[in-house]
């Protein structure tokens, strides 16, 4: 009896080679450009305590309420798979102490981290998607906004992607929020009867998110909804003006956008998001903004932060829907082929060889014909096949055929790694 075949769990995708080699390209891109901003890399665990969602996320926002996989381990701990990058960064920076001491700061960047959310899965968005996210603390100046936004920017262009629309807005410090949250309990209370239940639940919790609802009820009821600039503090306000003179002064287009929020409570003051053409309703490809509050909240000394985190994917989605071509990552190989039973180990010793150079190479074990090993090295887009025989064994020689002229020739064996190892003036 044939047993059934296991599918892989609904909201999750694997990434096959042909796929692996975009997200390889895209990868180097971040690595090289988080390295340029003296960006550093950071590694966090796939499962925190929960209490650190609860309490830097937010215990009302709907990650918390609705999308985190959480679990009691046999040993009776609770635990939660991460849905967010920022808090356990935060959390990996206080344990090892690295933010207590007065002036200490950090840059550090995550990537292809997996980030874990239950939610209806669709396209672009996924229960277990990735992400490229960056985190610079201890900087409470505007310039560590903008330098994070072109960061973001920088990179996007060196990936190809185009039709960029960034859209800013500022949350504004605890006191502009307050006031902000208190005018917004005025204008929803007023139109209580035209909001969804979910609205007239955050009303009192967080009415900072019926801004960001998808229901056609809270779409339409927060039309006219007062703007949160006309609420900031002078202080958040200064604040804004500079990161929005910083960006003129970079050349760099943006958008108002007071509807823009965010859904995790750690956020203040300065908020953005990049969307790009081509791909509908659902454009946004990733965003950021300051939490200057959350390292006190998780236990530390009063600290500033701001980063970005992006969705690999929905990346990946955008590149596709604009026909951008990413470069071919794919190493092609040099493949060696054993004319006779006795030419086996000579060719294995020549594999290692290669393989040692640097140099990609492959070969069959399967004992398949001389005809059918060269589709395998058509297939594999092999450069180059190498040939060994009884000829070849006793002549010291090797049989080299260049696949894309067609031009085969013998070359001593012991020459042979000279035709593919790199010189000053380039591979032969």
């Amino acid at each position: 009896m044939v047993q059934p075949r296991i599918k892989a769990p609904r909201g999750t995708q694997d990434f096959l080679p042909d796929q692996t080699r975009r997200w390889q390209v895209v990868e180097r891109f971040a690595r090289e450009v988080a390295a340029l901003y003296r960006f550093e890399e950071i590694r966090t665990p796939v499962f925190e305590d929960t209490a650190l969602f609860h309490r830097g996320v937010g215990e009302t926002s709907d990650i918390v309420t609705k999308e985190t996989y959480t679990f009691t381990t046999r040993g009776g701990d609770d635990l939660t798979l991460r849905p967010e990058g920022t808090a356990p960064v935060v959390r990996a920076l206080l344990e090892a102490g690295q933010l207590d001491q007065p002036g200490a700061t950090a840059k550090l960047y995550y990537l292809s981290t997996p980030m874990l959310r239950y939610e209806r899965p669709q396209a672009g968005r996924y229960r277990q998607h990735h992400q490229f996210g960056i985190e610079a603390f201890g900087v409470a100046a505007p310039e560590q906004d903008a330098e994070c936004i072109l960061l973001q920017l920088d990179f996007y262009r060196r990936c190809g992607l185009g039709q960029l629309t960034l859209h800013l807005n500022s949350l504004g410090d605890a006191e502009s929020k307050a006031r902000y949250g208190a005018a917004l309990r005025d204008f929803f209370a007023a139109r209580i009867d035209a909001i969804s239940d979910e609205s007239k639940r955050r009303l009192e919790t967080n009415p900072l998110r019926i801004l960001d609802s998808k229901d056609p009820r809270d779409v339409a009821a927060r039309q006219g909804a007062p703007a949160n600039v006309e609420f900031l503090s002078d202080r958040s306000r200064a604040h804004f003006d500079r990161v929005r003179a910083l960006l003129g002064e970079m050349k760099v287009d943006y958008t108002l956008n007071p509807g823009l929020v965010r859904g995790l409570d750690y956020y203040t003051e300065t908020l953005w998001e990049f969307e790009a053409g081509g791909l509908g309703a659902q454009a946004a490809v990733g965003g950021g903004g300051r939490y200057d509050n959350l390292v006190e909240t998780l236990g530390g000394k009063p600290t500033p932060g701001v980063g970005f985190g992006l969705g690999l994917e929905r990346l990946l989605l955008a590149l596709e829907a604009q026909g951008i071509a990413l470069p071919d990552a794919y190493r092609r190989p040099v493949w060696v082929i054993a004319q006779s039973d006795k030419a086996r180990d000579a060719c294995l010793k020549l594999l290692t060889e290669l393989r040692h150079a640097g140099i990609a190479a492959d070969t069959d074990y399967t004992g398949r014909s001389v005809k059918a090993q060269f589709k395998l090295a058509d297939r594999a887009r092999s450069s180059h096949v190498l040939i060994i025989g009884d000829y070849e064994l006793e002549r010291e020689a090797v049989a080299v055929k260049d696949l894309e002229t067609g031009e085969q020739r013998e070359v001593e064996r012991a020459k042979v790694l000279e035709l593919f190892v790199p010189h000053d003036d380039g591979p032969h």
